[in-house]
């Protein structure tokens, strides 16, 4: 289908975006409780939670934005490897048991973007450009 491959760096970024926004979400709801309080997350969060939020905040911006994606990409992927194991692995082995697909999921996506980079639709491809 030439038709559906013409698309495939365009559908890229989208996934990138969304995954992106979603990711960006987590961080959001943990350090400053929006849309709402991250559910099961202590109130004040400990320093690792912190660091987490921070990583989901500022990954996620950098991710959406398609700006030094391949590396933020890379630590999003690592912290959520580290976040499926720390908080769900332990729950249990069947992910759909465990609560631990989205973080999978997560760390697959962004462990391909490391690899596939941000598509036509980003910063990096502006500043490719130029250079």
């Amino acid at each position: 289908m030439p038709n559906l491959t013409l698309w495939a760096p365009r559908v890229l970024s989208l996934l990138r975006i969304i995954a992106a926004l979603l990711f960006m979400e987590h961080g959001l709801m943990k350090l400053f409780h929006f849309p709402a309080a991250q559910p099961g997350a202590p109130d004040p969060l400990p320093t690792i939670l912190l660091a987490a939020a921070s990583i989901e905040i500022v990954g996620g911006v950098l991710i959406a934005a398609g700006f030094f994606t391949r590396l933020a990409a890379f630590i999003c992927s690592g912290q959520m490897a580290v976040a499926y194991f720390m908080a769900h692995g332990s729950q249990g082995f069947w992910p759909a048991l465990n609560g631990g697909e989205g973080a999978i999921l997560f760390c697959f996506i962004f462990l391909y973007l490391a690899f596939a980079g941000a598509g036509p639709w980003s910063l990096d491809a502006i500043v490719r450009k130029r250079t």
